[in-house]
């Protein structure tokens, strides 16, 4: 399949068109604003399906609009007729196309024109009334919050927020795509109470708690302490904030505690889950050496050889095993036992950590107690 996106140098156009590209039996053909009319002409003749996202939002002079928006889609759905074929038609409008204002007018529009071409020659058109559009690759101080706050924080630039309450609906620029080929493969439109189509997920927030939640992902790399970014609007939120890092942000130090015994790394702390870490040996010490009433570790020796002991705190029963970097086996202490690793290796042993409970110096639940 054909497929021509309009303002494929867009925001949505990129991700439409890299997307298109992974996947098997899609051909992209890209109009953006470096081409003629003429030229547009010449792509709906090879189009197989028209994805329409080309339009203005942003003019200097206000008539823009409406050459940006109505006309442009006039003028896209006279050259489908022209064809004498049925290409599906699927056109980006937005949420503001109901509003009084040369922006949603256009809109409205531009969404007229492929009404008019559908009830005139039959031609299969879908239209998708979008929210506010977020994700990678979006211009930055320009129509996209996400995108203005995203870039700023991740440089230390101010924000600016004039009303926190103010409410934002959002939708993940992934879950547009996904919708798209997903329509393009045969499924259903999903049809909103407005009666036009929709992409689901949809997110309400605040702009105060959009600016908040953007924030502390660049907080977390000083606190350590991970947002809650599997799933949902954080997870969109979260993929988007990293993507406006610069390159000399792709990495960033831990603090690093050294003493005789090797080297101790904290590298995540999650709210409800625990925290990641790791500590080195060198041959010969042990650490550790106390018990949990609550608190529980996985241990994984990822280098070096390493001697585990426990105690039971009332019974006294003794238990030892060996693991090795070579054979990727996880170790569990269990509250109430007393333990203890220790290198048994020639080389310094590397241990990664995992402790269900993020460690707080008022209640450590660690008590020290030798094997």
């Amino acid at each position: 399949m054909r497929v021509l996106i309009t303002g494929s140098n867009g925001f949505i156009g990129k991700n439409l068109a890299v997307r298109l590209g992974e996947l098997d039996g899609y051909e992209v053909i890209g109009f953006s604003r470096e081409d003629s009319l003429e030229d547009l002409s010449e792509k709906v003749k090879l189009a197989d399906s028209i994805i329409h996202l080309a339009g203005i939002n942003r003019p200097k002079d206000v008539k823009e609009f409406a050459e940006g928006n109505a006309d442009l889609t006039a003028q896209l759905c006279e050259l489908i007729a022209a064809t004498g074929r049925k290409i599906p038609l699927i056109v980006s409008s937005s949420i503001q196309a109901d509003s009084a204002n040369p922006y949603g007018e256009s809109k409205r529009a531009a969404e007229e024109a492929a009404e008019q071409l559908a009830s005139r020659t039959g031609n299969p058109v879908t239209i998708y009334r979008l929210p506010n559009v977020f994700g990678k690759w979006c211009k930055p101080n320009y129509n996209s919050v996400v995108a203005t706050f995203c870039h700023n924080i991740a440089r230390g630039l101010p924000i600016q927020v004039n009303d926190p309450d103010a409410p934002i609906t959002l939708v993940y620029v992934d879950d547009v795509i996904e919708r798209f080929v997903q329509f393009m493969d045969g499924a259903d439109a999903a049809v909103g109470a407005d009666g036009f189509a929709m992409v689901s997920p949809q997110y309400t927030t605040t702009v105060g708690e959009l600016a908040r939640q953007i924030q502390a992902f660049k907080d977390s790399r000083t606190t350590l302490m991970t947002e809650r970014v599997g799933t949902g609007l954080v997870r969109a939120l979260y993929a988007t904030y990293v993507s406006y890092l610069p390159v000399e942000l792709f990495a960033y130090t831990v603090p690093q505690y050294a003493d005789p015994r090797g080297v101790f790394v904290e590298m995540l702390k999650t709210p409800d889950v625990g925290q990641f870490s790791y500590f080195t040996a060198y041959p010969g010490v042990t650490r550790g050496g106390h018990y949990h009433h609550s608190k529980t570790e996985k241990f994984l020796v990822i280098k070096g050889q390493a001697r585990f002991k426990f105690r039971h705190m009332q019974t006294g029963q003794a238990h030892e095993l060996i693991t090795t970097g070579d054979k990727p086996e996880i170790v569990e202490t269990v509250p109430g036992w007393t333990h203890d690793i220790t290198n048994i290796g020639t080389i310094e042993m590397i241990v990664m950590l995992w402790a269900n409970e993020v460690f707080d110096r008022a209640r450590p639940d660690t008590f020290a107690c030798a094997l």
